[in-house]
């Protein structure tokens, strides 16, 4: 078996995306701001995770406490019956 010599100067890239409600020009996030919450929904009602929206801890929480915020006051359904 031959040895292998690796190279760190890899071709792939890996990009570190930030996050989309931190920033400059980031929209607030508030539980009457209901077509930003409903980004970060399913179709039947349930919050995604942030490996999937790429959004930071902080504002992770701040969202699913918006969403369960609006969703107390009827804003945003519970469960979507389709």
């Amino acid at each position: 078996m031959r040895n292998k010599v690796f190279d760190n100067t890899s071709s792939k890239l890996f990009f570190t995306k930030s996050c989309p409600l931190s920033g400059k020009d980031a929209p607030i996030v508030d539980y009457k701001n209901i077509n930003l919450l409903r980004r970060y929904m399913t179709e039947k009602g349930k919050i995604l995770p942030s490996r999937v929206t790429q959004v930071s801890t902080k504002k992770q929480k701040e969202l699913s406490v918006a969403i369960k915020r609006a969703r107390f006051l009827a804003l945003l359904p519970y469960v979507s019956r389709q």
